[in-house]
């Protein structure tokens, strides 16, 4: 897939682990775990934006277009 997901490098320049952003989102870290290892096929927009909002980011800064 073409769209890559940085959850992870973000979550790394913030120094937030995935329970610690689980928690705050109030999200399943399973959840949380698909987005973070690109194994997604979809995100809700409400879940991007509240992402964004405790990692205070932009989209752009979670999702990547790469073309194959």
């Amino acid at each position: 897939m073409p769209i890559i997901v940085n959850l992870d490098v973000m979550m790394a320049k913030r120094k937030i682990s995935l329970s610690e952003l689980s928690e705050k989102m109030n999200i399943t870290m399973a959840n949380l775990s698909i987005l973070k290892t690109n194994k997604a096929k979809a995100i809700r927009f409400s879940t991007l934006e509240l992402i964004c909002k405790v990692l205070e980011c932009q989209p752009s800064d979670i999702l990547e277009y790469k073309e194959k």
